[in-house]
């Protein structure tokens, strides 16, 4: 299944609208999202780095910590009511224009002709 961000942004607040609680605070989503970006942090660790799983510990996928990790970001986004496309369209213009000859391009590439 694919989504755009508004379909993200829906489905996260159609889930989180049902809950009196709502949104939690700017700050206890910051300490959430910290947590699963620790979380994914480790799983690449086990996989990638040096240090192995104890055979105690469940295998969670990178997969999993990825998403969890934009479930949190969408709460954080929908409770400041930002636009993720509009943040996602801020951001890589900044990086196209900052960064455009910063690295080595590909034969073929969009500046070679």
């Amino acid at each position: 299944m694919s989504y755009t961000t508004n379909d993200i942004q829906k489905r996260v607040d159609d889930y989180i609208s049902q809950f009196k609680e709502g949104y939690f605070s700017p700050l206890s989503l910051q300490a959430r999202l910290t947590e699963e970006v620790g979380e994914l942090a480790r799983e690449i660790n086990h996989r990638y780095g040096e240090k192995p799983k104890k055979s105690t510990e469940k295998d969670k996928a990178i997969e999993e910590e990825l998403g969890d990790i934009i479930f949190v970001l969408t709460c954080f986004s929908n409770s400041l009511d930002i636009d993720l496309s509009d943040a996602f369209e801020q951001s890589m213009s900044k990086i196209e224009t900052r960064d455009k000859d910063r690295w080595t391009r590909k034969e073929g590439g969009e500046d070679d002709e």
